[in-house]
This record gives C-alpha cells, sequence and structure tokens, in this order.
C-alpha cells in the first residue's frame, strides 16, 4: 500500500515537472519568434579601399573583437553564448540578414537573439552597417569548431514568466539620436559615437539607464570631473582620474577606444561634457522647483 502510493507521489511529480519543462520552453520559445523582421537592409556593400578602411575601424572601435574574438572567429561566452564566425557568416549570408541580426536581434531563421548587443549598434547609420559589412567579408576566414548556443534553464524561466527578454524587445528603448542638427558639429559627431560605443555599458541613453539590473558602468555625467587632457587618457590608455585602473574601462579603452582618431576623442568629450552640463541645469532646475 505504501509502495503504491510512493509510486504515485513520484508519478504525479514527474508529470508535473515534465509540465513545467514544457511550458517553460513552449513559453520562451514562443517568445523568441514573436519579434517581427525589420524591413530588408538594402544598401548595397561596397568593397573600395575607402569602406574596407572605414569597416575595419567601425569593427574595431565598436568592439566585435570583444565577443567574437581577435580573429572574428567567434568563442564562447559565459560558458553557453557562442558569438559566431564572422567573416564566415559575411560570405554565406546575406546583407540582410546580417544587418537584421546586428542592429535589431533578429537571427537568420527569423528567432529573436538573446546575447547580441544590438542596443548598441542600432543606431548605426547604415553607410557605416555597409561599410562593416564590406569589411568583414574581406577578412580571412579562420576555421574554428563552435559549439551549439544554448541558454541556461534559469535563463529560459526567467523568459517565460516575462522577467528577461530577448534582445529585440529592448532595442527599441534605445534614445534616438538628438543632436544630428545641432549649430555645433561636435555635438552631433560626439553623441553618434557615444551611442554607438559607450551605451553598451553605460546604459541605453548613457545615463546608467539599463534595463538589466546591477549591470551598469555609471552615469556619464561624471565626466565632468574630467578635464580634456585626462579624459584623453582614459581614453588612449585606460587610466582613470587617481591613476586608477578599472576593472571594466581600462582593458575596453586600450582595446577598443585607443584606436579613435584624436578628433573622434575630442568630440566624445565635447558631447559627454555638454550632457552633463545640461543634467546638472536640469537637477538645479528640479531643486530651485521643489
Amino acid at each position: 500500500m505504501i509502495l503504491r502510493w510512493l509510486v504515485g507521489v513520484l508519478f504525479t511529480l514527474a508529470l508535473g515537472c515534465v509540465s513545467v519543462a514544457s511550458w517553460v520552453v513552449l513559453a520562451s520559445e514562443w517568445h523568441f519568434r514573436s519579434f517581427d523582421r525589420p524591413a530588408a537592409f538594402a544598401l548595397a556593400i561596397p568593397s573600395d579601399a575607402a569602406a574596407l578602411s572605414r569597416g575595419d575601424h567601425l569593427v574595431r572601435t565598436r568592439g566585435c573583437r570583444g565577443c567574437h574574438g581577435e580573429d572574428l572567429a567567434g568563442q564562447v561566452m559565459w560558458g553557453y553564448a557562442v558569438a559566431p564566425n564572422l567573416p564566415a557568416l559575411a560570405r554565406s549570408e546575406s546583407g540582410a540578414t546580417l544587418e537584421a541580426a546586428i542592429r535589431h536581434g533578429i537571427g537568420r531563421d527569423g528567432r529573436a537573439l538573446f546575447s547580441m548587443p544590438s542596443y548598441n549598434f542600432v543606431r548605426l547609420r547604415d553607410t557605416d552597417m555597409a561599410d562593416m559589412l564590406a569589411y568583414l567579408r574581406s577578412v580571412p576566414v579562420v576555421e574554428k569548431a563552435l559549439p551549439g548556443a544554448s541558454l541556461p534553464w534559469s535563463v529560459r524561466f526567467d523568459i517565460a514568466r516575462g522577467k528577461d527578454a530577448a534582445m529585440p524587445a529592448y532595442v527599441p528603448r534605445v534614445p534616438p539620436l538628438r543632436r544630428s542638427d545641432d549649430p555645433d558639429p561636435r555635438m552631433a559627431r560626439g553623441e553618434y559615437l557615444a551611442m554607438t560605443t559607450c551605451n553598451e555599458c553605460h546604459g541605453l541613453g548613457l545615463r546608467a539607464d539599463s534595463p538589466w539590473e546591477g549591470e551598469t558602468a555609471p552615469d556619464l555625467v561624471v565626466i565632468r570631473a574630467y578635464d580634456e587632457a585626462a579624459f584623453r587618457r582614459l581614453m588612449r590608455l585606460g587610466i582613470a582620474l587617481g591613476e586608477r585602473e578599472l576593472p571594466m574601462m581600462s582593458p575596453v579603452a586600450r582595446g577598443r577606444f585607443a584606436h579613435f582618431s584624436d578628433e573622434e576623442v575630442a568630440d566624445v568629450f565635447a558631447f559627454l561634457t555638454d550632457m552633463s552640463a545640461r543634467a546638472a541645469a536640469a537637477e538645479a532646475a528640479r531643486e530651485t522647483r521643489r
């Protein structure tokens, strides 16, 4: 009698586990396939030397090698995410397929991507996107065996419960570029650079406004503490004020930002300094109204 009861309990528990597991998989997969494809990227991919040089610069400064490896041939990240072989994909896939993945987080099968930081690329100009693809097509393909991508059960469970999302859910939350028509051309250039570089870590709008709790670098109004020489040293050498080595910023600066031109560094500094001043003025106005 007891044995029969135990078998019944175990069967019920097993059935419950299977039901929950099935729900998690179905709910998370529905989410991944619930996003519309963007309009097909139609700009022709160039092949001239200027485009390849510009593409090389963009791939380096926007951090593609941080995830896909120095040879861009792919690698496993965090034990489960697989950054694919970009030169191989650039040859086997259309420009529209790659653009959808890079700027919108939609994979070649129409399924949303989870780990691709498309929020950092969505504001890239079409011409820059085309130049990046042109460069990736020119890079020699290094053959590398990579495992299939997978997601930890905990991630799928959070997605099924609506506590996490695939990348296309976050891309629309990136603020638009607001300084494109600014009379000071440094503002337009600096905003474009910051919003396609710095927001990878510092939040979608650069104000520590990341949708992922606990994963945001400081609000970039901290730039008010820097003069241009100190900012340039941070960007070139990764050395912060007080001769500090920063765990994330220092290696990223040496690997990516050191490749910015002097004009690009100056433009980013000008824009962030102006953004900080505007934020301080807005805060002062709020304090006055209280």
